[in-house]
């Protein structure tokens, strides 16, 4: 969150290091200034901060806190590492403060392990008082601490959801804990926009409508909301935003509330206003506006595309002291609008291997609430998702809808990782992504990032040798996407170019000839000897790396698994490893 604060501090100089890395990771905001100590910078900044990652020993962190602690609610989290980076512990702030989940992303950066003693996150549960944060939603009134107490105790949790996203519930640490809401049990947790037992999470789905005369007051328009709400039993948590004719985007008052509040203002055109169907229509504001309806089109617009009014326009007009006349409706969308914007992180989660995962790429998978990808590549990724993180699965051929759920999901405020395997900039989800992402309306669409992963070109590279070092290509041999007229003519034009060349998707079942077709066309440019790198299955327990000449390819043990790397003029095969000479004269390099 934008207002988020994360102080950083060493209790020694071995410390300097993990700040460093932490900080070039972008997890630290703020930094101690020269010469003061760790007691002075904790309780001077203790009440403004959000959260303090501390490098030391927790015994030594727990005594410096000690004496500024106030409260669960109003303590900063606490997030103690050890001077080598291998341990993040939340010591203060639990998942309430969000100190478990910094804990987490500080562990994926410095490729540790986050060490987690809490009551939920220890027996691999759902943490019924927090884990709506991360679904966008606010968390309202409600007995949360004798929920949370039954939850330990094992006992099921009677929900109903009226709004926001249902699909935290499949959820692998929500199974065991929910039960039915028919069931013969007290309703203990409501996912709803509207007040009531229970504790409550409530999804922003309300938009509220608003009509005024020109310099109304802003107590007026204050108590025309608070009496809305109270008459419809809305929560003020449960509010979307503002929304009103294009006239009154200058409005004192409005944009006051608005910025006091810290919703949304949308503003519509009198044309747009006109062609929404309402219950109250008026004469007199057709004359004037243009539209017969400005505080019920409005809400009903701003909720599209399912809109549900759920209160009918209200009239307020000014006591003593007080100026204008204001009008106030609410509708509900049928999803959720994002509080904040969501962020979809393109994930290329290299081989498969675990340690060959970027840090980058193992920050993006902490940070997200849902993970989407082929389940292949998801299945390699398992151990590092925790139980209140998503996953949903797709299809391998199936790329645009994963992109489209993708994007629904971070459209609704939530973190979500697309996942590819290799690099998703190389033959991997990035570009449809991009292109799906670029259809969406720059104001509203979710921020867009791609983490880089090692290719297979790479890690076959590595394994093989050093066959990349002069000018190289990679050409898909699946004509899926690709005609195969351009797939040969590629393959002449990195022939007659002497490049090195990877093959990607070389060949399967149902395409079993097109290898045996681009090796003919690689040797019309190059001899028969030059080396070749098989390699099957790479950064995982069944990897095969194999050196053959281009004449001798066994092309029948080549599958989709599999990636070819075929060597230039100049490569050649010695002690079972293969070069790419560079050709650097002498000792000079350039």
């Amino acid at each position: 969150m934008s207002d988020f604060i994360c102080w950083g501090l060493a209790l020694s100089r071995a410390g300097a290091p993990v700040l460093e890395r932490l900080d070039q990771g972008g997890l630290l905001q703020v930094h101690p200034e020269p010469g003061i100590g760790a007691a002075e910078l904790l309780s001077r900044h203790w009440s403004e901060a959000s959260a303090f990652v501390v490098v030391g020993a927790c015994g030594a962190v727990t005594r410096l806190v000690a004496p500024l602690l106030q409260g669960k609610d109003q303590d900063p989290a606490v997030v103690v590492v050890d001077p080598q980076g291998r341990f993040a512990i939340p010591l203060l702030g639990g998942h309430g403060a969000g100190a478990e989940s910094l804990s987490q992303r500080v562990a994926a950066l410095l490729g540790g392990e986050a060490v987690l003693t809490g009551a939920s996150s220890g027996s691999g549960q759902l943490a019924l008082d927090h884990f709506g944060q991360a679904w966008g939603w606010r968390k309202g009134a409600g007995d949360w601490d004798a929920l949370m107490k039954a939850a330990a105790r094992g006992e099921r949790i009677a929900v109903r959801q009226e709004s926001g996203c249902p699909d935290w519930q499949d959820l692998q640490a929500a199974a065991p804990l929910l039960g039915s809401a028919a069931e013969d049990r007290p309703l203990q947790l409501v996912i709803s926009s509207r007040r009531g037992p229970g504790c409550r999470w409530h999804p922003p789905s309300l938009w509220l409508g608003l009509g005024c005369e020109r310099d109304t007051s802003l107590s007026l328009l204050e108590r025309l909301l608070e009496q809305a709400l109270d008459a419809a039993q809305l929560a003020p948590e449960a509010v979307a935003g503002l929304a009103s004719i294009d006239r009154k985007g200058d409005e004192p008052a409005l944009l006051e509330l608005a910025r006091r509040q810290g919703w949304p203002l949308r503003l519509f055109s009198a044309e747009a206003l006109s062609e929404v169907p309402v219950p109250s229509p008026s004469q007199a504001v057709l004359r004037e506006m243009g539209t017969a309806s400005v505080a019920e089109a409005a809400a009903l617009l701003a909720s599209s595309p399912r809109p549900e009014l759920l209160l009918e326009k209200r009239i307020e007009r000014a006591q003593p002291g007080e100026r204008g006349a204001a009008t106030l409706a609410v509708a509900q969308t049928a999803g959720q609008w994002a509080p904040q914007r969501g962020r979809l992180h393109l994930v290329g989660s290299g081989p498969g291997q675990l340690s060959l995962l970027t840090p980058d790429a193992r920050l993006a998978l902490a940070e997200s609430t849902v993970w989407v990808g082929y389940g292949l590549y998801l299945d390699l990724l398992e151990p590092l998702r925790r139980p209140d993180q998503l996953r949903r699965d797709g299809q391998l051929t199936q790329e645009r809808d994963r992109c489209r759920l993708a994007l629904e999901l971070a459209d609704a405020g939530l973190s979500v990782a697309l996942v590819s395997s290799g690099d998703s900039g190389i033959y991997g989800m990035a570009g449809l992504a991009l292109e799906l992402w670029l259809e969406r309306d720059p104001r509203t669409r979710p921020v867009f990032t791609v983490h880089p992963g090692l290719s297979a070109l790479q890690v076959a590279a590595a394994r093989a040798g050093a066959p990349l070092m002069h000018d190289f290509c990679t050409i898909s041999l699946s004509d899926r996407l690709t005609p195969w007229a351009t797939i040969e003519q590629r393959l002449r034009a990195a022939a007659s170019g002497d490049f090195v060349v990877a093959l990607y998707n070389p060949r399967s079942l149902g395409r079993d000839w097109q290898l045996g077709r681009a090796r003919e066309l690689l040797l019309e440019g190059r001899s028969a000897e030059t080396p070749v790198v098989l390699a099957r299955q790479l950064g995982r327990a069944e990897e095969s790396v194999q050196l053959y000449s281009l004449g001798e390819l066994p092309l029948e043990q080549v599958d989709m698994l599999s990636l070819v790397l075929v060597g230039n003029s100049t490569s050649r095969r010695q002690d079972g490893v293969m070069v790419t000479p560079r050709g650097y004269p002498g000792a000079e390099l350039s």
